[in-house]
């Protein structure tokens, strides 16, 4: 799909370029600015307006983000006025003419419910009005008509025509990036919801069992479990931010295990290697405790009380331009295959907790190449390798949470 924008994108500029420059030798003298022939200048002054219109249009088609962009697009066709519109009113009008809104929005009736573009004359009773010719061009995602871009002149023109065409197509580009964006953001909102309900209630139910039980015996142990419990179901419930930082995950994935090893005492041991220079390391929100509960899904919760200890160990480490992260237990370990079954999301997940999920994040966020590497065998335990890279556009910490 981004292949397919970009070489459209790449189709349509030279395009935009020519009506550019044919409506602006009718604006003003000619002026190459040292930058070559009128066509190469004219083709650099679309390239730079477009780069300018195209910003606000990537948060959608509202009444703001056509206001920013309406004048951009405007200098693009270089016409007397432009406006644009959704389903059922004008959002912006740039230029002269701005009496003939209502006129407008009743010729629209045609091409939006069509798609197609047309030509109308304008009717006006105000003999100094350049505008009498409205050329339409609607705007589509998906092929679906969100609105149209109307470009007003003086006159018919051809030119006009297919120039208004082309920078319509241009703007319904913007416009499928925004919503490929917003979309984006809702699948990222609802794994991190799926996150939030696969905490296990048996969790719940055993950290305030194991709370209750210290309230007569050692109440200051029973006060230090409660603010355990509060500190990390206020971090798994935080409601701002899709990235956190490695050391605020890691100061939730503290807080579960102590719980965790208020319930099973001797049995647990964890280790822990962290690099101090990786701790500013934006990550997905909710990306490390979940391999960690799973450690302990498959570490402790699978044996039987007399089967001993289990071992936990956590490492990140600096690899240059990356962090990577290791999460390591000598538990049940699974079967491989049944193990990509579950990243396929062919099978439930029982006893592997939010791995899929965190997989299918990380993947969307810096590509497939940062998936989760994953390496077990029944009996044999399990080892899980995150990749985190330092830096990637978009991915950064909303700021640490502090307790209210």
């Amino acid at each position: 799909m981004s292949g397919f924008i970009a070489g459209l994108c790449v189709a349509v500029l030279p395009l935009l370029a020519a009506g550019f420059w044919l409506g602006r030798r009718t604006a003003r003298p000619e002026n190459s600015g040292g930058l070559g022939t009128p066509v190469e200048h004219a083709t650099f002054e679309t390239l730079h307006t477009a780069s300018l219109a195209a910003p606000p249009l990537r948060a959608g088609l509202t009444e703001e983000t056509a206001r920013k962009s309406a004048r951009r697009l405007r200098s693009l066709l270089g016409t007397d006025a432009l406006c644009l519109t959704d389903q059922k009113d004008v959002l912006v009008w740039d230029g002269v003419g701005g009496h003939h809104r209502t006129e407008i929005m009743e010729l629209l009736a045609g091409p939006l419910e069509s798609g197609r573009g047309e030509a109308f004359p304008l009717t006006c009773d105000t003999p100094d009005c350049p505008v009498r010719w409205a050329v339409v061009a609607p705007l589509t995602v998906d092929d679906r008509v969100h609105g149209a871009l109307v470009a007003c002149a003086p006159r018919e023109s051809a030119v006009l025509v297919r120039a208004a065409g082309e920078v319509a197509r241009w703007v319904s580009v913007q416009l499928e990036l925004a919503d490929l964006d917003q979309s984006r953001t809702r699948l990222i909102e609802a794994e991190i919801k799926a996150l939030r309900a696969q905490i296990s209630p048996h969790f719940i139910f055993n950290s305030l069992a194991v709370i209750a039980s210290f309230v007569r015996t050692d109440p200051e142990r029973a006060r230090e479990l409660l603010l355990e419990f509060a500190d990390f179901t206020r971090y798994s419930f935080r409601r701002h931010g899709d990235f956190t930082t490695l050391a605020e995950e890691l100061h939730a994935i503290d807080h579960y295990l102590a719980l965790v090893r208020a319930r099973f005492g001797d049995r647990l041991s964890v280790t822990l290697q962290i690099a101090p220079e990786v701790l500013p390391v934006a990550l997905p929100f909710l990306c490390l405790q979940p391999l960690v509960e799973n450690a302990v899904k498959h570490g402790l919760e699978g044996k039987a009380a007399s089967a001993g200890r289990s071992h936990i160990s956590i490492t990140a480490q600096d690899a240059g331009a990356e962090a990577l992260v290791v999460i390591e237990d000598d538990g049940a370990g699974m079967d491989p295959v049944l193990l990509r079954r579950i990243l396929a999301g062919e099978v439930s997940p029982s006893g592997g907790i939010g791995l899929s999920n965190v997989d299918d994040r990380l993947r969307q966020v810096y590509g497939d190449a940062y998936g989760l590497v994953i390496e077990t065998a029944p009996g044999a335990g399990m080892k899980i390798t995150a990749r985190l890279p330092k830096y990637q556009p978009g991915v950064h910490s909303a700021g640490r949470l502090t307790r209210e």
